[in-house]
């Protein structure tokens, strides 16, 4: 993504028209490679500030989102309150040309005096970090060290002079010239595209900004430098590089309604196939293209564990079912067993003890022809006709045990999926405890040490408001679908659920009142959209008053029955409630 030099001088420059002069009143460390500052300014009031050192996703801004802390702080974190915490921010600098800022904060040491510290963030995909220094300049600590073993180049350990990023040797853009422009294009011999060059000459340019350049100036997003005049290329470039200093506008680009990049100016070069909006603010922007994706990475990250667990053992279930069902499928011919026994025992007087096959007359064949039967040379002819007779009623006895752990092994599979759609659905920590609990409940994970269990809050359903004022309730797993539907909802509210796909309860509270259609199909909706049929298409919902809906004794959670119900068709999307 481009947050590149050139929109990071923008974003520096907005944040720095209320961060001056803000107090930092809170720090929070909610991920590990994130720090969440909540400041309160007397001209901008209380905000909160986000920096993030994630390899895929490093940023800074202004955000409104809701991080959950985790049990305990950790280091870094005591770290930054102990030296940062009260303090007053003095401004915030962009590193010349870097995709590296320093904010400069003063407050009080041990002994209570003011001295100065800086917080560099530096925005470098997996070589992203947070570094703290002290007034000398020397490294406090960091969130990522980096020793000599690591990079041999730059350390970053505490103890250590901070130093800038080492230079790329490249040249800055605000200062170029048509002739210096024309000079370089004219002795380039490398056979390369304009995009390439103007990425290999300039310092900050990301490979959008380049494309767009010269798209600007060619009409053409990677034209060969060897078809251009060398002449009006340069005064063509050095014109749109001026341009690049000002008029900023915060602007996402659109495929199909989908983010899918963003910049500091308006694109041009996919008119036709991107659409493209603005926002009032840089901070806004990054807010709305980072939030999904930023919570999709750390609940992946987080749930890795638990998702290998449950794929592993849905897949030793389904394993486990395939067999079985073989095994049944051989039982069907059971009948066989029991006339070949017949066929033996009548003849017992043609049978010598060890021989291996019996030619006989099959009496069971309209056309009696004759067969071969098999015999165990280590049993006598009577043995051998028992044997038959014993594997006959084997098989009988099989296909009936057969068939109560195959039910089993489907229920058990059913419901392994449920967890496993429930744990993509996660949105935060509590909703993975609540995952874990369910899982050491059923014996598939084991019980940790309370002592050292992380003690969250019980996480509660969701919560909507239909258009037309009603209150929608919807599970977040099997755990809250069973407290939702046999325990919070009154007998008389309805109850919603994707028909024949694993997904969450949905009440609606109306106790018993007529629930108007408008309701009941933002009601589908969300039912539709918590569940496996999210990217379908006139998905099937049930929906029935709560005292159809009884759950068996035994049922996995999440499980129940239900009937007298109907039907609606709805597509799913994004709650809007």
């Amino acid at each position: 993504m481009p947050l590149d030099a050139i929109f990071l001088s923008a974003l520096t420059a907005e944040l720095n028209e209320t961060l001056p002069g803000a107090r930092i009143d809170k720090i929070q460390q909610p991920e590990r490679d994130s720090v969440l500052l909540q400041l309160r300014s007397p001209a901008a009031g209380n905000r909160k500030l986000l920096l993030s050192a994630s390899s895929n996703h490093p940023r800074i801004h202004y955000t409104q989102a809701r991080y959950e802390n985790p049990a305990q702080p950790p280091m870094f974190c005591m770290l930054l309150r102990k030296h940062l915490a009260g303090g007053r921010i003095l401004s915030l600098r962009q590193l010349p040309l870097e995709r590296a800022v320093e904010l400069r904060v003063e407050s009080a040491d041990e002994l209570g005096e003011l001295s100065e510290k800086r917080l560099y963030l530096e925005l470098m995909g997996r070589n992203s970090n947070l570094i703290l220094t002290g007034p000398d300049g020397r490294i406090i600590d960091c969130l990522r060290r980096v020793d000599f073993e690591m990079s041999e180049k730059r350390q970053v350990l505490p103890g250590l002079f901070y130093r800038e990023p080492p230079a790329q040797g490249k040249l800055d853009f605000r200062t170029e010239s048509v002739e210096r422009v024309f000079d370089a294009l004219r002795g380039e011999t490398r056979p390369m595209s304009l995009d390439r060059w103007l990425m290999d000459r300039y310092a900050g340019i990301s490979p959008l900004i380049a494309r767009e350049l010269a798209y600007l100036v060619t009409g053409r997003t990677d034209p060969a430098l060897e078809e251009l005049p060398p002449a009006s290329l340069a005064a063509g470039l050095v014109r749109e590089l001026k341009a690049l200093e000002s008029g900023f506008v915060p602007t996402r680009l659109l495929l199909a309604g989908e983010r899918k990049d963003f910049s500091f100016r308006p694109i041009r070069q996919y008119e036709g196939y991107m659409s493209q909006d603005s926002f009032g603010s840089f901070s806004e922007l990054l807010e709305d293209f980072y939030s999904g994706r930023a919570l999709a990475e750390r609940m992946r990250a987080r749930s890795q564990t638990l998702h290998k667990l449950l794929s592993n053992q849905l897949a030793r279930v389904r394993r486990k079912l395939a067999n079985q069902e073989k095994e049944l499928e051989a039982t069907y011919d059971r009948e066989r067993l029991r006339q070949l026994g017949d066929i033996v025992t009548a003849n017992l007087h043609a049978i010598q003890r060890g021989q291996a096959r019996l030619s006989a007359v099959d009496f069971y064949d309209p056309e009696m022809k004759q067969i071969e039967i098999p015999l165990n040379v280590t049993l006598s002819p009577q043995q051998n006709a028992a044997k038959y007779y014993k594997d006959y009623n084997k098989a009988k006895h099989a296909e009936k045990f057969l068939t109560e752990q195959i039910a089993l092994g489907r229920t058990e599979e059913r419901y392994l999926a449920s967890v496993l759609e429930a744990l993509d659905r996660a949105e935060n920590e509590r909703d993975l405890s609540d995952i874990r609990a369910e899982l050491t409940e059923g014996g598939y994970l084991r019980q940790t040490d309370r002592k050292k269990q992380m003690k969250l809050p019980p996480s509660k359903p969701m919560e909507f408001r239909s258009s037309d004022g009603f209150q929608i309730l919807v599970g977040r797993n099997n755990r809250q679908n069973d407290l939702l539907t046999t325990k919070l909802a009154y007998k008389t509210d309805l109850w919603l659920h994707v028909q024949k796909a694993h997904g969450s309860h949905v009440i609606i509270a109306c106790a018993g009142a007529p629930v108007p259609d408008q309701t009941v199909t933002e009601a589908a909706e969300l039912a539709a959209w918590y569940s496996q049929a999210r990217q379908g298409h006139n998905v099937p919902v049930d929906l029935c008053p709560v005292r159809q809906v009884k759950k068996p004794a035994g049922a996995k959670p999440g499980m129940v029955v239900y009937e007298n119900y109907r039907t609606v068709y709805v597509t799913p999307k994004e709650p809007a409630l």
